[in-house]
């Protein structure tokens, strides 16, 4: 950051200075950990002398949450893999059901939203297709933050939601299911060689809420990759030129995810492994009726407080998930 001419690309010094943010941030809390550890001490060492309830009491729950606080900083430490630091692409796709299933990935959107919101995490919604009656035919958000793909990684797959439906007035109960797909943000990280005959480019009005200028142009753009079927759409900018860049960026992300699993068969095919796809590989069941439960099948991770999870209360799940891919 102190050579000549750093500010001379703004885009590359953004991503310098948002590393330097990141690894800031690192020590910062390293150095409160330690603080918070040299406190405890002197703590243990009046609760030996006083011998005091209360202050036991006290310094016990401090301890639980210090540990806490290092479980979590464990993580992050953890997060190495390549593109664990980028910023997140995760779209919504609800399956068959109709409104029901709209809905379902309406409230999947809002917990995500809140997740990310108490993470400091920014969120902007790239593509948004409003449900018929209800909810969302489909959503893609990017989260930025530090990490952000490598904590969200672990979101990937179909959520399952067990309730009495709202929209059935005989008050039956419903199953409900929501496809989630993360994948990282790309700037320049990655040589992706994507050919222009091999683009569909189409242009279209915008349909998500956006004020004024919604409607008015054919800003929005779909992009589809005809060797792969691959389809993307953006229409976050009023600009179409902004939204085509965007949408680039998601399509080379699309892209490498689709090598990556490639791969990823590759192995499995070499290791026997077979995998069933499709709506009953749910990763993780919410059920609000007869009981109350989230259970994450992937790791038998448990809460029973729905109404916390559905409040962006998701780093049990997702930590207890990245420390099980750890321990492989």
């Amino acid at each position: 950051m102190t050579e000549p001419g750093f500010w001379d690309d703004q885009q590359t010094a953004q991503k310098v200075i948002d590393e330097v943010n990141g690894l800031k941030g690192l020590v910062h809390t390293l150095e409160e950990h330690e603080e918070t550890h040299e406190n405890l001490e002197v703590s243990y060492e009046l609760v030996k002398e006083e011998d005091d309830e209360d202050l036991r009491e006290e310094l016990v729950e401090q301890v639980q949450q210090l540990k806490s606080s290092l479980d979590q900083y464990e993580l992050n430490i953890l997060l190495s893999e390549p593109y664990d630091k980028n910023n997140a692409i995760l779209e919504l796709h609800p399956g068959a059901g109709g409104t029901e299933s709209q809905d379902w990935a309406s409230m999947l959107l809002r917990m995500y939203t809140r997740w990310a919101e108490r993470r400091g995490f920014s969120v902007s919604t790239m593509d948004y297709l409003p449900g018929d009656e209800a909810g969302v035919k489909s959503v893609t958000l990017l989260i930025k933050g530090h990490n952000a793909y490598g904590y969200l990684k672990a979101e990937k797959g179909v959520h399952r939601l067990v309730r009495i439906s709202p929209f059935d007035s005989s008050g039956r109960r419903h199953t409900s299911f929501v496809s989630c797909e993360v994948m990282p943000e790309f700037n320049d990280e990655i040589e992706i060689d994507v050919k222009t005959e091999d683009l569909k480019i189409d242009t279209y009005r915008s349909s998500g809420a956006g004020g004024q200028h919604v409607n008015t142009t054919d800003s929005a753009v779909r992009i589809t990759h005809l060797p792969t079927n691959t389809v993307v759409t953006c229409q976050s900018e009023r600009s179409q030129i902004k939204n085509r860049e965007q949408a680039m960026k998601m399509l080379k992300a699309k892209l490498y995810q689709l090598e990556i699993e490639r791969q990823q068969q590759q192995l499995d095919d070499i290791r026997g492994e077979q995998k069933e796809i499709g709506w009953g590989s749910q990763i993780r069941s919410y059920v609000f009726h007869p009981y109350s439960m989230v259970k994450d099948h992937r790791t038998n991770t448990e809460i029973g407080n729905t109404q916390g999870v559905m409040d962006g209360d998701l780093d049990k799940f997702i930590n207890a998930y990245l420390r099980s891919k750890m321990d492989q």
